[in-house]
């Protein structure tokens, strides 16, 4: 099930960031240097798969854009990285997929203006519980050698966009118009007020005719991915609009908490056939904290509130639930 949900994650990011404007939300929010405001977004273009070679478009996790800066093509080479732990020789991975891309760039004599190959800008997007401490230069990964061996140790380093990461610093500002940051901050949302402003936020940014692609590529990632991970029992009609899953969600999500109030206290009452109605009470208590931990939209506090457990309770409640 697992091995589902990650596939469907992984496929369900590549169709967000087949569209343009999370591609340019995506660079003008996050990386913050100069050589971003000389380029040209609206000459944007995804490299087609007829125009790589299949070594490279096999590759399920890599997304590469073009777009103009100065006169010549900046390849922006995206590297969707979905797995709950790191890769700590993600650099030698780069390192081998822009070989193949500047491969191709030779065979298809895709040069810049001076006759050498474009720059390209590796991207490595991950989504993880964990914080990303791998290297982010292969030659932090190389063994030192003085006396001279040193100068050939290869360098090459990647861009790392940690969400967790960017969501939990206390510096950063969620509240610009960016739909990049809307997903980033929806993936890693504090509770489900907070869910609820970010798609309310998307419905509005995102209401143009010409949107309505990228409507739809959110609605596909909240159905199959966000909601699944949320409340993997919450039973889903079939929509394709943004706006009607954000209204559906409003009303749903204010039932959560009791509906798994009434569940724990079924399986309590079970429970107490057997053990005593106290323990059987008891346990109707614990497993309503446990379902609304397994939700992650209310806060340690508040279910220990919501089912009269001593806080002691729940936080061993959470550790027992954490992998």
């Amino acid at each position: 099930m697992a091995s589902h949900l990650h596939s469907r994650h992984d496929h369900s990011y590549k169709l967000l960031f087949s569209h343009p404007e999370m591609v340019e939300d995506l660079l003008t929010g996050f990386v913050k240097e100069a050589w971003v405001e000389q380029i040209d977004f609206s000459t944007l273009e995804k490299v087609s798969g007829s125009y790589i070679t299949d070594e490279l478009r096999d590759r399920e996790d890599v997304i590469i854009w073009r777009v103009r800066w100065g006169d010549g093509w900046l390849y922006v080479y995206l590297l969707l990285e979905f797995q709950s732990s790191e890769d700590k020789h993600m650099a030698v991975r780069i390192m081998s997929y822009l070989r193949l891309l500047y491969q191709d760039l030779i065979r298809q004599k895709t040069f810049a203006p001076s006759g050498k190959l474009p720059p390209v800008l590796p991207v490595v997007l991950y989504n993880g519980e964990e914080r990303w401490t791998a290297a982010q230069n292969v030659a932090d990964l190389v063994e030192w050698v003085p006396g001279g061996l040193e100068r050939y140790r290869p360098n090459l380093e990647y861009l790392l966009l940690d969400e967790g990461a960017i969501v939990n610093d206390p510096e950063w500002s969620d509240r610009m118009r960016n739909v990049a940051a809307a997903l980033f901050r929806l993936e890693h949302n504090r509770d489900e007020q907070d869910m609820l402003e970010v798609l309310g936020s998307l419905v509005e940014w995102l209401k143009a005719s010409e949107q309505t692609a990228l409507r739809r590529a959110f609605v596909v990632w909240i159905r199959r991915v966000l909601l699944p991970n949320r409340a993997p029992e919450m039973e889903l009609p079939e929509f394709n609009d943004l706006h009607e899953l954000h209204h559906m969600l409003a009303e749903r999500i204010k039932q959560w908490p009791e509906r798994w109030e009434e569940k724990g206290r079924l399986e309590g009452r079970q429970e107490g056939r057997q053990e005593g109605r106290q323990e059987g009470r008891l346990e109707a208590k614990r497993s309503t904290a446990r379902n609304l931990l397994a939700l992650g939209v209310l806060s340690k506090e508040q279910i220990a509130e919501a089912t009269g457990l001593p806080l002691e309770d729940i936080a061993q409640l959470w550790e027992a639930t954490k992998p």
